[in-house]
């Protein structure tokens, strides 16, 4: 698919929203993308997984890996399309953990996906679990790079879709000068 076109695929699916948001890492930002409502159909998700199957396929992977709850739906898509295991991580007493009976045993090469990056603080929290099994990680995925290709994780990254989205500081934030209501997405204003 061409950017234009995936471009589109975002907008139908109702994924770029626009305001005052209070994203997860704690900065703010004018625009969001709503990743999740990729995943609520399969018109949206199947080819925006295929997209990133396709940076990824002639590597050897042996078990995809996303953090809950973003990546549980993607990890699923992108393993199957692979044709590999696919499992998630997930935080418990605040630290990334394998829970429910998944494993990474050494060795294996392991893909680590993510509905979007913005500072990467999931994706390397999840590095260093599939680095603490023994895992290899052979790259990172993403459906949407939120910083344009300047993150680096020191093994290939790749993205169905990359936009440099300006994000701020919370002091520094000019949205804020301008008195707009800071919302977290999928919640009610919180400030």
């Amino acid at each position: 698919m061409t950017k234009d076109e995936i471009i589109a695929m975002l907008k139908e699916a109702g994924v770029l929203l626009e305001g005052h948001f209070l994203l997860t890492s704690g900065r703010h930002s004018d625009k969001y993308m709503q990743c999740a409502k990729i995943f609520q159909d399969a018109k949206y998700s199947v080819p925006l997984c295929a997209e990133l199957v396709e940076q990824y396929k002639n590597d050897a992977i042996d078990v995809v890996i996303g953090p809950a709850i973003g990546a549980i739906s993607m990890s699923y898509e992108v393993g199957k399309q692979l044709g590999v295991r696919n499992i998630f991580a997930e935080r418990e007493n605040g630290v990334m953990t394998l829970r429910r009976g998944f494993t990474i045993e050494p060795g294996q090469r392991v893909l680590i996906v993510e509905d979007v990056v913005t500072t990467g603080g999931s994706v390397k929290e999840v590095m260093e679990l599939v680095e603490k099994c023994g895992g290899k990680i052979v790259g990172i995925g993403s459906i949407v790079d939120r910083t344009g290709g300047k993150i680096d994780f020191g093994v290939p990254y790749r993205s169905a879709f990359s936009m440099d989205i300006t994000s701020y500081e919370a002091d520094k934030c000019p949205i804020c000068k301008t008195g707009m209501p800071l919302v977290k997405p999928g919640s009610r204003a919180v400030k």
